[in-house]
């Protein structure tokens, strides 16, 4: 996985696994740029992580196409190019329909399809006008797990992770020919500051459960499956979506 002399924006980059992917595109060699919307002290502090000085951050927010377009026209400006694509930032909302009340409802859906779908299809379009000028790239979305077994506290994010999984696909037919490969990678649970307390006391214990190895995933172990993805050598498995769960849930 040598990324020397290549260009990364991460969305979501300033913790859990756009962090990790970060730090690992810098260690091998990839000059990196992360998006951030709100946390400014943890996106600076994800900037230092990175080994070298040829990185740097944004603040945008996914869900305003205006700013995906200002943060990847920041990138061409800065480095001349742009290889490589980790639509990575999402929202994570419960609203269960029994418990929410309309507004709630309707709120969660909006933000949840606005940052997880649409922020991602908005970012490839303006990406994508970079690479056909380069002769290609580079594009990993990371979904979820959730797109396939249901998310019943959190439907919209189920929802968006399988429309994403779709979207992935329907992008690699149409960029195939352009050498821009597009893959999806569907975790499942990850120790990050979005599962928090979610892996804590009891709910953790069950949720840990549904893996034989007994834990949920390292940032760092996604982070290496999405330069796997990224990397020369892979591009046959354009359209595929990688199941990164631990065995805790198998399809066929």
């Amino acid at each position: 996985m040598n990324f020397k002399d290549k260009v990364v924006l991460i969305t979501g980059g300033s913790r859990g696994i756009g962090k990790a992917t970060a730090v690992a595109f810098a260690k091998h060699g990839a000059s990196v740029a992360i998006t951030y919307s709100i946390d400014d002290k943890a996106a600076q502090d994800a900037l230092s992580s990175l080994t070298g000085n040829s990185h740097f951050m944004i603040k945008a927010d996914v869900r305003f196409a205006q700013e995906s377009k200002a943060a990847v026209t920041l990138v061409i400006e800065k480095y001349g190019r742009l290889d490589i694509l980790v639509n990575n930032a999402g929202v994570y909302i419960p609203h269960p329909i029994d418990e929410s009340g309309f507004d709630e409802w309707e709120e969660a859906w909006e933000k949840t399809m606005a940052v997880n779908l649409f922020g991602p299809a908005h970012m490839t379009y303006f990406t994508v006008r970079e690479m056909i000028r380069l002769g290609g790239g580079r594009i990993v979305n990371v979904t979820s797990r959730g797109a396939f077994r249901g998310e019943p506290d959190h439907p919209a994010y189920g929802a968006s992770k399988a429309a994403l999984n779709s979207f992935s696909q329907s992008m690699a037919k149409a960029l195939g020919k352009y050498h821009i490969y597009v893959t999806a990678l569907a975790p499942g649970y990850v120790e990050t500051e979005m599962t928090t307390e979610l892996l804590d006391g009891q709910s953790g214990i069950d949720i840990r459960l549904q893996s034989p190895l007994n834990r949920a995933a390292k940032p760092e172990e996604i982070a290496y499956a999405i330069l796997m993805l990224a990397s020369e050598g892979s591009e046959y498995m354009t359209g595929a979506i990688l199941d990164m769960n631990g065995a805790s849930y198998l399809r066929t």
